[in-house]
This record gives structure tokens, C-alpha cells and sequence, in this order.
């Protein structure tokens, strides 16, 4: 992104955009099969984006279809991995040149930051592809050891199709995340987006095919979770499904499996990730710093937010002085303005939910701060932040997960107690860990039950180490090499020679 670019250019460039509205099937663009529809709305300023393509059971029917013939007949699946290695690559290529596009996608349909989009998401998303793309020619196989006569040999296979639903808060990357590995195995790959932000997803599908995917490797079907991603959970042709969001759904996600064909559910799910400060840290400024960060980053709509702060009672006063103070800062406003820190939730309907838990919180808790309802707001979808000190840790803002900027603060004497309150939870995503001893970070990390424990830092994120949880977080990992643990099968082939 230029660095002179302003919100109006911003502006004007979203005024120009064409959004895809089919679906992406076999290697075409087509239309729902009576014409269905449906409007995404950008949760900023109210207005229909487009009309989108508003796919049922038929549709994913032809999908599945279209990835198991691409997958059976080898067009991708028996590929060279130095050929799918070119591919992809190509396809990161497209991601990049078409980055403006695609940010402005997130952007608009999702009320994601421009600042964020064009420096995180799109590069993210670019990185993750040319890092499996790479992999793919130095994954290798084992040999086992046996006795006199006898070859074990161990490689792994990709699995067939793999059904891929993804979540609105992180529309294009988090969809990457998912085909960018499962097409480096050599699998196909019907990918559902939210019915909320679809379509950048229908953008990468076309890019795709430019790149060189054969046709019917990668299908997009954007619907209705509870219709369009039943009907991928309980096709019986889908040998893989991997899902991101809430816990609710990834539970239906496994019932479809058992329903059908016990198909592999790999789940990244809720969390209420714990912030921890000990009260050996000496620089708060910068602890408040990564306190605000690690809630009110994508409105707080982020599946590892660190969404409850557990503070020693030594700094809390002070920490929190400061927490509140920068917190203010955080005012929701426009996304396509370079400048600003917070932009509106997903949607009004998502928006209405956090308001609710924003007022239980104000009967059950003690207001800090407390600037969700924002005054004069251009769409209901606009929520400022919130921080509640919870004497009572089984208040609801403490426990359940609010995906909006609110953060819960509860008190601990010793790191003993802050261990217990921050593992006081169904969740296991995420966890940070302020301390100045390094034999205390080392001690207590592991105590932690969460799937990454980010040291004076939060929310460390790499495509190189694993994302995932624990509990009702899920269980799989996206990311890293582990990621293809989800897409390949373990296949021997022994071989008696003597």
C-alpha cells in the first residue's frame, strides 16, 4: 500500500470494484440452480455489496462431484510435486498483484481494517501459500526399521476431498490456511466462506484457475452455514472436513460426521484466552500496550483474543490505570481510513449480541471503562471497548466468549493463582505471559493448558510453528508442517524380497 494513500483513495478505489457473486464450481463460475441469492452487506455504512450466489445441497452436490473426478482421474492429485510446487506459486503471485483488490474485499465485507488487510491479511496470506508451495517437493517418506528381507515403506497420501468452512473474521487468510496446504498434498478442495464475507473467496477461486489449478480442485460455494455447511458436514463423498469457528457449530460439525461417512473433522474453534501479568514485570507502559492489542485488535473479533486479564494485585492498579487510558484510544470508526484503530463488528446481528453481554456484564461486574455504545454511529454493527473488573470470576463477560472488544479483569495474589484462574476455563487456544524471570516463564508456560503461550508478547503468531487448542478450542493445527498431519494419510507398503 503506498504510504500516501488516503481513506478517500480508499474510497474510490472500493467504487470501482466488481465483486464475483457465482459460485465456483468445476472450474466455472455458475449461478445457484434457481437463481438463489442472497445480499453481504458492508457492516460499516449499511449498504448491499452485492448479490451473492446463495448455494444449497445441489450445489455442493456438484462440487464434491467436480473435486472427487478431478481427484480420482489425477489431474492435480497424481501431479509431480515440482508441478503443484509451480502452481501454487503462481497463485501467491496472483494474490499479490491482485492484493489492493482483495484487502478492499476483506475490508468492505467484513469491516476489517484497510490498515490491517493490506499489511496483514493479503502479505499473510501471500507468505502461507509460497511456504506450502515450497514444502511440497521436501516432504519425504521413511523407511521403517525390519528384519532381514523384508522393506517397510511409509508415505503419505492425500486424502481425496476436503471440505473447508471457514469464518468472517479473517475471510481470505484463514481460507488459505486451510487450501494451501490440503492442494499441497495433492487433495481437492470445496470451500465454503461465511455467508457474511464471501467474497474474496470467490476472487482467489478465479485466481486459481489462472494460476493453473485444473478444473474441480478448488470449488467455493458460499451459503448458509446452517444449510450449505450441513450439507458439506454430512456429504458422504467428503473425506476430510476442516472448520474454523465457534465451538456450537464444530460440535454439529461432528455429528455430521458420525451421521455420514465418519468422515475426518479437524476443528479451530472459541476461546476466552487468558492475559497473564505477574508482578515482577517492570515495564507496564508496554504491557498495556500488548493488553489493548491482544482484545480490541479486529474489534475483538478474534478467535485467540485475550479476552480476560489476570493481574497480580501488586500492578493491577497501576497496569490498569493505564490500560484504561489507552483503551479510549481505540474508538471505532471508519475502516477504509488508514488511521483508524477499531473498525464495526462483522454485523448489527453480531453487534447486538456483544451489546447484550456488554450489559449483563454492567449488572454482574465493575465498569472500567465503558464505551460500547457508541454514540451517533454511522450502522449498528459500531461497538467501542469495554473493560469490567470481575471480583465474582464466574461472571459471564469472565467465562463466555464475546468475540467483541470486551475485556474481563480478574485478580490473582501469587502465579499459583493466576495458573488456576487462567486455566479455569472449557477453552485451551491461546494464552500470554508477562514476566521479567525467565525461570519463571519457563515454569509456569507449561502449566498453561492452551495451544500457544505468547511470553511478553501477544497472540505470537508464525506460519512456520502450529495454531490450535485444547478442550473446546478443538484439536488439529493450522500452520507449519503439522498442518499436512490433517490432509495426508499414513500409507505402508511392506515388501518381502528375500
Amino acid at each position: 500500500m503506498p504510504p500516501t494513500r488516503s481513506g478517500q483513495d480508499w474510497s474510490a478505489l472500493a467504487d470501482g470494484l466488481s465483486p464475483r457473486t457465482h459460485a465456483f464450481i468445476g472450474g466455472r463460475s455458475v449461478v445457484a440452480g434457481d437463481g438463489r441469492t442472497r445480499p453481504t452487506v458492508s457492516p460499516a455504512s449499511g449498504k448491499t455489496l452485492a448479490d451473492v450466489a446463495d448455494c444449497g445441497p445441489r450445489e455442493v452436490d456438484a462440487a464434491v462431484a467436480a473435486a472427487r473426478r478431478a481427484f480420482d482421474d489425477g489431474r492435480w492429485s497424481r501431479q509431480a510435486p515440482a508441478v503443484r510446487r509451480r502452481v501454487l506459486l503462481a497463485l501467491a503471485d496472483l494474490v499479490e498483484r491482485d492484493r489492493d483488490e482483495l484487502a478492499l474485499l476483506d475490508s468492505l465485507d467484513a469491516g476489517k481494517l484497510i490498515a490491517d488487510t493490506t499489511a496483514v491479511d493479503v502479505p499473510g496470506s501471500v507468505a502461507v501459500l509460497r511456504w506450502y508451495a515450497e514444502a511440497v517437493d521436501k516432504t519425504y517418506g521413511e523407511i521403517a526399521p525390519t528384519g532381514p528381507g523384508d522393506l517397510a515403506l511409509v508415505r503419505r497420501e492425500a486424502l481425496g476431498v476436503v471440505g473447508a468452512v471457514v469464518p468472517w473474521n479473517f475471510p481470505l487468510e484463514i481460507a488459505v490456511w486451510k487450501i494451501a496446504p490440503a492442494l499441497a498434498a495433492g487433495n481437492s478442495v470445496v470451500l465454503k466462506p461465511s455467508e457474511e464475507s464471501p467474497l474474496s473467496a470467490l476472487l482467489l477461486a478465479e485466481l486459481g484457475a489462472e494460476a493453473g489449478l485444473p478444473d474441480g480442485v478448488l470449488n467455493v460455494v458460499p451459503g448458509d452455514g446452517p444449510v450449505t455447511g450441513r450439507a458439506l458436514g454430512e456429504h458422504p463423498d467428503v473425506d476430510v472436513l476442516a472448520f474454523t469457528g465457534s465451538t456450537a457449530v464444530g460440535k454439529l460439525f461432528l455429528e455430521y460426521a458420525g451421521r455420514s461417512n465418519m468422515k475426518q473433522v479437524w476443528l479451530e474453534c472459541g476461546g476466552k484466552s487468558a492475559n497473564i501479568v505477574l508482578d515482577d514485570v517492570g515495564d507496564l507502559d508496554a504491557v498495556a500496550d500488548g493488553v489493548c492489542a491482544g482484545i480490541f485488535t479486529n474489534a475483538g473479533q478474534v478467535c485467540s483474543a485475550n479476552s480476560r486479564l489476570v493481574v497480580h494485585r501488586a500492578v493491577k492498579d497501576d497496569l490498569l490505570a493505564r490500560v484504561v487510558e489507552r483503551a479510549r484510544e481505540w474508538a471505532p470508526g471508519d475502516p477504509l481510513d488508514p488511521g483508524t484503530r477499531m473498525g464495526p463488528l462483522v454485523s448489527a446481528a453480531h453487534a447486538d449480541r456483544v451489546r447484550e453481554h456488554v450489559a449483563r456484564a454492567r449488572r454482574e461486574a465493575t465498569p472500567l471503562l465503558d464505551l460500547a455504545d457508541v454514540p451517533d454511529r454511522v450502522t449498528d454493527a459500531f461497538v467501542g471497548p469495554s473493560i469490567f473488573d470481575c471480583p465474582d470470576p464466574s461472571a459471564a463477560i469472565a467465562t463466555e466468549e464475546v468475540f467483541g472488544p470486551a475485556l474481563a479483569v480478574l485478580t490473582a495474589d501469587d502465579e499459583d493463582d493466576a495458573v488456576r484462574i487462567a486455566n479455569a476455563t472449557a477453552y485451551g487456544l491461546a494464552a500470554s505471559l508477562w514476566t521479567d524471570g525467565l525461570a519463571r516463564a519457563h515454569r509456569l508456560a507449561p502449566r498453561l493448558r492452551a495451544g500457544t503461550v505468547s511470553v511478553n508478547t501477544v497472540d505470537a503468531l508464525n506460519l512456520t510453528t502450529p495454531f490450535g487448542g485444547f478442550g473446546r478450542s478443538g484439536f488439529g493445527r493450522d500452520l507449519s508442517l503439522h498442518a499436512l498431519d490433517k490432509f495426508t494419510g499414513l500409507k505402508t507398503t511392506w515388501i518381502r524380497h528375500s
